[in-house]
């Protein structure tokens, strides 16, 4: 059974899918902010990836965003379909439009993530600061 999705302030989720391995991706929220997805740049294998470190890039019709790791540990697998579909992540940002999995190197690092309704209440706040 997996847990509940976790949620960091620049906009990636991460699923927990057991024995410290994590899958990521980037918010509904985040692709509604950039718009039609048309590249997506996933990490390599084996990557040694850190908190707040940069571990792809998308790209919309907008522009250009970085997508940071909110853990630190070693990438074990990559979403393939995103070179050829980019557009997943834009049909399907929680399921067929994930990055990557993530073995995580301190799982403490999970504690300091956002639940799903803190994560809602954050999104709340950028919403009404965009209309103040």
């Amino acid at each position: 059974m997996t847990e509940e999705r976790l949620y960091s302030k620049d906009h990636e989720w991460i699923l927990p899918l057991g024995e410290n391995t994590v899958r990521v991706g980037i918010t509904a929220y985040a692709v509604e902010q950039l718009g039609d997805i048309v590249y997506v740049e996933v990490p390599e294998i084996d990557a040694e990836v850190s908190v707040g470190s940069e571990m792809g890039t998308v790209e919309s019709i907008k522009s250009a965003s970085e997508i940071f790791s909110p853990v630190t540990g070693l990438i074990i697998a990559v979403n393939e379909e995103l070179e050829d579909g980019p557009e997943l992540v834009n049909d399907s940002p929680y399921e067929e439009g994930w990055f990557a999995e993530i073995q995580l190197e301190n799982p403490i690092e999970l504690k300091g993530l956002l639940s799903e309704a803190n994560y809602q209440a954050y999104v709340a706040e950028l919403a009404a600061e965009e209309e103040a």
